[in-house]
């Protein structure tokens, strides 16, 4: 995707930006599971502005009677079926394919339920296409994010946010120092404070 960079960038300007504290986080993993859970709430938890959402689509290959299907390894909310939108059949016609399946997310899988009929497939083919809300971080073979540039800096709050909660989580007592994001300007404060005025900062932005 245009745009994307590479966690190892990412995870260098996180670990300057949280400044004394990144001591903290010796592992490198540290940064990336920071990284993606802020990925996640800004892919999976949708604005109703939609202004830091990630949307993708994908196809599932349908089997009459299986209700069961891997899940995109990014994905974080189902958005919508294209599956048989476009058929204008009436209940009394011969090609009605009867009530489309609902989409549950569990686990890494996709459940369809009821599942896909033999009938429905003939009718409406076996290429479910969808799409779904997506995390903008994945770790994983492919060491890249789906992040827009412009977005860079809102990802890089939120997990400053979520290395906060981690430190108060610790029962870190003493305050901590980071440089902000943005005007590169010290915080100082208990890493629960900062947690709460970081996270507040983050989702007025994204106008949540």
């Amino acid at each position: 995707m245009a745009g994307s960079m590479s966690l190892a960038d990412l995870r260098a300007d996180l670990q300057a930006s949280l400044h004394d504290a990144a001591a903290v986080f010796a592992d490198p993993e540290d940064f990336d599971r920071l990284l993606a859970a802020a990925g996640e709430d800004m892919g999976g938890s949708a604005s109703e502005s939609g202004s830091a959402t990630l949307t993708l689509a994908d196809t599932l290959d349908l089997v009459a009677g299986q209700s069961e299907y891997t899940a995109p390894a990014d994905f974080q909310r189902f958005k919508m079926a294209l599956w048989g939108t476009a058929s204008v059949a009436k209940p009394w016609d011969s090609n009605y394919p009867g009530r489309l399946p609902d989409v549950f997310h569990c686990g890494e899988s996709l459940v369809l339920s009821p599942a896909p009929t033999a009938q429905q497939i003939a009718i409406l083919g076996s290429e479910y296409r969808y799409f779904y809300f997506a995390s903008y971080v994945t770790t994983g073979p492919v060491d890249v994010t789906e992040i827009p540039p412009a977005n860079r800096s809102l990802l890089l709050l939120r997990a400053q946010a979520e290395a906060c909660r981690e430190m108060a989580l610790r029962n870190m007592a003493k305050p901590v120092t980071m440089r902000d994001g943005i005007s590169g300007q010290p915080r100082n404060g208990t890493p629960a404070s900062l947690y709460q005025s970081l996270l507040k900062e983050f989702y007025e932005r994204i106008g949540r």
